[in-house]
Order: structure tokens, then C-alpha cells, then sequence
């Protein structure tokens, strides 16, 4: 990734997540979810004669007209710009010892393994071997901007709040944050014309501006193969953007020109609501996210010795503690924190087990503990209101941290 890139789930990303536990539910027999999952890995080919024959048509179509290295050009782009490394996807692998953890499954796993039942398995698993769930992903990041015009949630419900946080969080921290810009994800905006999807297609797959039909007809069959399964919704259905992150080329050796940014996806304040997570949670995800753009301005993600799976934690587990100080403290969000912590569940709900994985985040407990830690330090100061400086409260944190990660299973 962009080394400097932390982000939750998106569709693609999300596919990581999600259909690694419930398309394989959905298969007709094993042999067919081996075949696919085998075809799904990246520079693999994808053997579309197990498809229907419809679908078979098609993707013989999509194929032909991609270029011939469309899969290293996407996966060179899937790497450089961090597309699956994410917070939210189920990572795999493990170095420390699970028996040591209470980690169990959660309401947002389980909700998000919902999204896709009852969809064309073989045609979920096409679009997501081509790489079209992170199209919406793509978008954001490359084409998206701040402006007054901009809405957050399915039906802008999420807009006031956030915007009004966003401007809020950069007073409240001591960096350089003018150029930080938040930014909307939607969904079915990306796949609502031939127009506004070929750009994305160009981006991912190499194909030269100049050569602008291929493109083009290249984003019509993806218009039309999305719309061919219901569930989809044309790209509407909050798998595509169960996403939020953050993004900096700070101390990027060969930078692409993107502003850093936050980008906060219908999809994640939709399943933060229908978890049960709707009130401060979408306020804590993007407080979280900051967190990491304190960590890009102060040069803390690379300050420590610790590596693998235990350094991608302890920025995570930060990133979770800067964003609770925010919401809780007077001159912040100054919201209970009681009911912070209760909403901040969005935080411990995307806690993972995958204890070996370099993007493990922390387990549930963990990141709770974290969350915990910051609103009492924001709670008990003697002076409510001075802000801790961003150093300052990193230095607290790394004190915290060996007893916020000790192990806590009880046998």
C-alpha cells in the first residue's frame, strides 16, 4: 500500500472480507468454490467456462476487450495505492498466540455477510476477479474533492454532522491539516454512466486516455453486467462502499498527486445503522481516520521498533485512542463518555483475531480498551480545557499500550 494509507472495507476490499465467508456459502458444490476462488487470485486466469452460458458470453466480451496485462496493470495499482489493505477486512494468518485473546465474531461481520444473499454466485465472483467492487473505491480517491455540494449518507442524513466535525477536528489538533480534504463515497454515482465510470476503468486496468472508447465500452458492459443482478442495485448496495479511510503521500517517494484525504462511504454509516450504531459512531470512524492524518503530520507511524502485526496494531489502537480524546474532550466534540464509548462499539465491532496478518488492527477488546483509556484521560484532566498536544498524548499512549495489548483470555 501507500505506506502511509489506512483504510476500512470497500466493495473490493469488501470481497476480501466478504467473500471470502459468504460467497463460498452460496457456491453450488465445493468444486465450483475452489475453481473460483483459485481463479480469483491475483494474475490468475479466470476460467469462464464454468459460467453459465449467458454469463459466459459476457465475460468472454469483458475479457476481450481488456488489455492483454490488465491483471499485473491492476493488481501494480492495487498495490501502490493500498486498495486491500484495510481495516476491515478479514485478514488471515496469525504470529501471536490466539488462546491468549477473547475475540469473537460481531454484529458488523455478521451484517456484512448479509449484503449478498441471494446474488448470482458466479457473476459476484467475476465482478470481483476483474476488480469492479473497488471501482467505487478508485472514484473516491482519485476523483473525489471536498466541496459545499457534497453529501455523506444514502439520503444526506450524515452530511451536517460530519461536515461540521470535519471543520471541528482541525481546530482541535496542533498539525497542518488545511489540506485535508473529506470526501464522500457513493455507491451507484460511479456506475450511472458510461462517462463517469470510464475514467476508473482507465485508472485500473492501464488503458491510455487517448484511447478513450475502449474505455468506454468497457464501462458499459460493467453498467450492464452490475445491473443484470438485483441485488446489486446498481451499485447502490452498501457492500460497494463499506468503506472509510484516510490517505497521505506524505514521504511518498513517487507521488500520484492525490491531496490527503478522508473518504467516508455510504456503505459503512449504513451498516453502522443497522447494527445499531447510528449515533456517535459515524462521528467516531471519521475522528478515527483524522487520528491517522495526526500520525502522518507527526511522523508516529514509523516511530517504534516494533514490527509486523504489533506495529500495524499500535497505530491502529492510537488512531482509535486520538479519536476518542476528540469526541470526548470539552473543546472537541465534548460528548459523554458514556455514550461515546457505548456508540464507539463502530471501534470494537471491526477489532479482528487475525493475530499474524500485518493488517491486524487489534482484537474487539483491545481497541475497546483503547477508546476506554482516551476519554479518561480527556475525562479526569485537572484543566478541561487545554488540549494535550498531539505529542503529548502519543507519549501517554506508548506508555498505555503494553497494558492496553497484554493478553486478557481467561482459561
Amino acid at each position: 500500500m501507500k505506506k502511509t494509507l489506512t483504510w476500512a472495507v470497500t466493495a473490493g476490499i469488501a470481497a476480501t472480507c466478504t467473500l471470502g465467508s459468504a460467497l463460498p456459502a452460496m457456491a453450488a458444490d465445493d468444486t465450483t468454490s475452489a475453481a473460483v476462488t483459485s481463479a480469483a487470485a491475483p494474475g490468475s486466469a479466470f476460467d469462464t467456462s464454468r459460467l453459465s452460458p449467458e454469463l459466459k458470453a459476457l465475460a468472454d466480451q469483458v475479457l476481450a476487450k481488456l488489455p492483454a496485462d490488465w491483471q499485473q496493470r491492476r493488481d501494480a495499482a492495487t498495490a501502490k495505492y493500498g486498495i486491500h489493505d484495510t481495516q476491515w477486512a478479514d485478514v488471515r494468518n496469525s504470529v501471536l498466540n490466539p488462546g491468549d485473546y477473547q475475540c469473537q465474531n460481531t454484529a458488523l461481520r455478521d451484517y456484512q455477510g448479509t449484503l449478498l444473499q441471494g446474488a448470482n454466485f458466479e457473476l459476484l465472483f467475476f465482478l470481483y476477479f476483474l476488480g469492479v467492487f473497488d471501482m467505487p473505491t478508485y472514484d473516491a480517491l482519485f476523483f473525489g474533492s471536498e466541496s459545499k455540494s457534497n453529501t455523506f449518507g444514502v439520503n444526506s442524513e450524515y452530511t451536517n454532522e460530519l461536515t461540521s466535525e470535519g471543520k471541528d477536528l482541525k481546530k482541535f489538533w496542533d498539525i497542518n491539516s488545511d489540506d485535508i480534504q473529506i470526501v464522500p463515497m457513493h455507491g451507484g454515482e460511479v456506475f450511472s454512466s458510461p462517462e463517469r465510470l470510464a475514467p476508473v476503468v482507465s485508472l485500473m486496468y492501464g488503458i491510455p486516455k487517448e484511447n478513450n472508447e475502449a474505455a468506454l465500452a468497457l464501462a458499459k458492459l460493467f453498467i450492464y453486467v452490475i445491473n443484470l443482478e438485483p441485488v446489486l442495485q446498481g451499485g447502490d448496495n452498501p457492500f460497494f462502499t463499506l468503506n472509510a479511510f484516510a490517505y497521505t503521500e506524505k514521504g511518498d517517494p513517487n507521488p500520484a498527486g492525490i491531496s490527503d484525504r478522508i473518504v467516508m462511504g455510504d456503505g459503512i454509516l449504513e451498516a453502522l445503522k443497522a447494527v445499531g450504531l447510528g449515533d456517535t459512531a459515524p462521528r467516531a470512524v471519521l475522528a478515527h481516520e483524522f487520528g491517522h492524518h495526526v500520525q502522518y503530520e507527526d511522523n508516529l507511524i514509523d516511530n517504534t521498533t516494533l514490527t509486523g502485526p504489533e506495529a500495524t496494531r499500535r497505530v491502529e489502537l492510537m488512531a482509535d485512542a486520538f479519536g476518542t480524546y476528540f469526541l470526548t474532550h470539552s473543546r472537541g466534540e465534548a460528548l459523554n463518555a458514556k455514550r461515546v464509548l457505548g456508540s464507539e462499539k463502530s471501534l470494537y465491532e471491526v477489532g479482528d483475531c487475525s493475530f499474524t496478518s500485518p493488517g491486524h488492527h487489534g482484537t474487539p477488546n483491545q481497541r475497546f480498551t483503547a477508546a476506554s483509556w482516551a476519554a479518561s484521560v480527556a475525562d479526569d484532566a485537572a484543566n478541561q480545557g487545554h488540549i494535550l498536544p498531539s505529542l503529548k498524548f502519543d507519549e501517554l499512549f506508548e506508555a498505555k499500550l503494553p497494558d492496553i495489548v497484554k493478553p486478557d483470555a481467561t482459561n
